[in-house]
This record gives structure tokens, sequence and C-alpha cells, in this order.
């Protein structure tokens, strides 16, 4: 039954329906996964400013992905974990709280696109230009590439959630295991016919430009390498392309599984599953490609387990 109060500063969270012979391999999935996230990802984090020979522009681009990954994880894991213990009437959150998990959520989906889109840039000119590539691929360059990605998503993120806060509400119930835009716009007996087009325009246009500038950039490496007989050339775009490739397949695919849930009503369970593994599962794959992909990284750990090996016994 949908409880009425207007304005109200306390808003209860529905949460996930899960059986409870469920609910603790559920939970625990759902603990292992964000202590795997935050351990692999910060690992990566910490790694990539320690070692020099990581501060190359791909390597300081890939960086804001587990920065991504860390903040989108933990403003909805930990929150979602202390709900799934807790009877459904005690699953409140204030309205505050709520704005700011739904713009870190929101920030988090629109980042994991920009950061690969001026990933993407980065392997073009690596494999396109590689003459040029130290004189484009600047210091600077990278600092403007990475305010760029997080100041766009900000932008668009932010106008997002102001027009929905500028909306009275006369509900309290948040039909969804953690705050987004939609859910809290819902909220509201008022006229959202603008939050709709806004909220529709921004998905086509993120999503136009990230897939536009992924084919693009992808078919001119695709032309570049079937044209050059540089096997060094050939390899490299292999072994670095397909792995953020791979990461943006998996990130859309995990993006484009949600929003087509939001059409069909009769599976919210199932919605709401995957909005959670929206986050769950970039942020827990992304370290381990990168990872086993890149021959900096795996020298870095060879050379550390080494060492741990060779220490004198006392």
């Amino acid at each position: 039954m949908e409880n009425y109060s207007y304005n109200s500063y306390t808003l209860q969270l529905q949460g996930l329906n899960v059986l409870k012979a469920s609910i603790y391999p559920v939970y625990l999935f759902f603990f292992f996964s964000y202590l795997f996230i935050m351990v692999t990802n910060v690992g990566i984090t910490v790694l990539i400013f320690i070692d020099k020979n990581l501060h190359q522009p791909m390597y300081l681009l890939f960086c804001n992905l587990p920065v991504n990954d860390i903040l989108g994880n933990s403003i909805m894991l930990p929150r979602l974990l202390l709900d799934m213990l807790r009877p459904p009437s005690e699953r409140l959150i204030s309205y505050y709280e709520c704005v700011v998990q739904a713009f870190i959520s929101h920030m988090f989906g629109t980042a994991s696109h920009t950061v690969l889109m001026i990933m993407a840039f980065d392997r073009y000119v690596a494999i396109c230009k590689p003459l040029h590539y130290t004189a484009i691929m600047t210091n600077k360059m990278v600092m403007k590439l990475t305010v760029s990605a997080w100041g766009v998503s900000f932008v668009l993120v932010g106008i997002l959630l102001g027009l929905t806060i500028r909306l009275n509400r006369c509900r309290t119930m948040i039909m969804n295991p953690y705050c987004d835009n939609p859910s809290l716009f819902k909220l509201s007996c008022e006229n959202v016919f603008i939050n709709n087009v806004y909220g529709l325009t921004f998905t086509v246009v993120l999503l136009t430009s990230s897939i536009g500038s992924i084919v693009l950039t992808y078919t001119k490496i695709t032309v570049v390498c079937l044209t050059s007989k540089n096997k060094s050339l050939n390899s490299k775009a292999l072994r670095t392309c397909s792995t953020h490739l791979v990461i943006y397949l998996i990130m859309l695919f995990s993006g484009m599984s949600n929003i087509t849930l939001h059409r069909f009503p009769q599976y919210s369970d199932y919605r709401k599953l995957c909005s959670i593994l929206f986050h769950i599962v970039p942020g827990s794959l992304n370290p381990i490609i990168y990872g086993v992909q890149s021959k900096e990284m795996k020298k870095f750990f060879l050379k550390l387990f080494k060492s741990k090996n060779t220490l004198p016994l006392i």
C-alpha cells in the first residue's frame, strides 16, 4: 500500500525481494563482491601511482575506471547489505542521503561511458598516429581528457537531478533497492514530463556519443592494422584494444539489460537485481581484464612475488 506524505524528509526503500532461504547466500555474494571490488580496484589504483613504469597515458586514463568503480559501489552496496538484514519497515533513508546516492549512482553510469570514450581516443592516437603519440598525449592532455570525462558527467547528471529535486513529493516509498533518479521523481504527484524528456534525451545522447566514438575509433584502428605490415603494431593494437573493447562491451551489456527491463514492469525483481549487477559486474571484471592483459602490471606482480620469495629467513 502506498504511503502518502507531503514533502517528507524520511523515505523508505523497498529493497530486494529475496526468499528467506536465499537471503544469506545472496548477502554473502554481495559482501564478497564488494570486498573483491575494493581490494582489486584500490590495489590497481595504488599500483599505477607507485610504479613509474605505469605512468603512461594509457594507465593514467584507465585509473579513472577503478576510481569510478570504487565510488559507484561504495555508495550503493554497503547500504544494500545493511538493508538486507533489516525488516522492510526499518529500511529508512533521509531525502538528502537519497539524493546523494542517486547522484553518485548516475555519475558512475555516465562516467563509465565518458572514461571509456577518452580511453578510446588514446588507443586511436597510439595506433593511428604512433610517431605523434608523445607530442599529443602529454600530461596536460591526459589531465584535460580526465577533467572533460568527469566534468561532462557532472553537468549532465547535475541537470538530471536538479530537475527532480525541484518537484514536491507526495509519496515516501522508493520502489528500488537503492535511490536513483526515476525512483525519486516517481515520488512526486506533479507533472514529470520534463524529467522524462530530459532523461530520454540524456540517455540517447550519451549512448549515441559513446557507441559512435567507439565505432569510429575502432574502424580507423582496424583500417590501419589491415593496411599496415607492421606485426609489432598489429600485436600491440590487438592486445590493448581488445582489453578496452571487452570492458566497454561488458559495461554496455550491463547497462542495456537494465534499460530494457525497465520496459517490462512484470520483471521488476529481475530489473532490481540487474541494476545492482550493473555496478558489481564491471567493477569486478575491469581490474582482472586489465591486470591479465597488461605486460607492465604482470611484470610488477612477478617482481613483487619474486622479491617476497627471496626474503632471507630469520
